[in-house]
């Protein structure tokens, strides 16, 4: 298994790298729709059940898949031999702070679930704060990888 894992470890990392980036989209825009359907939008509206829709589908088929390629080919990669030694930091910086993207993954499952049941409970304000959490851990996730701190 390690063989082919080596031998493939190139186009690994490559589709692990994609993943990773059209899962960081989604935690970028999800709380940003957030904002505008907590600001502009009354319940029980059109408009309301459109930004329900745009969430679930931001949710369901790009986020929810591209968090599971990107921990799929993570995994992969960390089996990979000669990729990572845990005997050093920065393998276990990058692995709290995905754990901590996929916590807030999840916490963001759980206000589209608070909007559908027209029980959301955080402002505008309290999303566009939430909104740099992806941000600080992208940051913690490449210096890690790249800087190895």
């Amino acid at each position: 298994m390690s063989d082919l894992l080596s031998s493939v470890y190139l186009w690994v990392l490559a589709f692990h790298v994609i993943a990773v980036i059209a899962w960081m989209a989604g935690l970028f825009y999800l709380p940003r729709l957030f904002v505008y359907h907590t600001e502009e939008v009354q319940g029980g509206t059109p408009t309301d059940a459109m930004f329900q829709k745009m969430e679930r589908l931001l949710l369901k088929a790009i986020m929810n898949p591209s968090m599971i390629v990107t921990w799929v080919l993570g995994l992969a990669l960390v089996w990979t031999p000669g990729i990572v030694d845990w005997s050093e930091v920065w393998p276990w910086t990058k692995a709290v702070s995905v754990l901590a993207m996929t916590w807030f993954h999840m916490w963001l499952g759980g206000r589209r679930k608070d909007f559908v049941a027209g029980q959301n409970k955080l402002t505008g304000r309290q999303y566009r704060l939430m909104n740099e959490v992806p941000t600080v851990l992208l940051v913690v996730i490449v210096l890690s990888v790249i800087v190895k701190f």
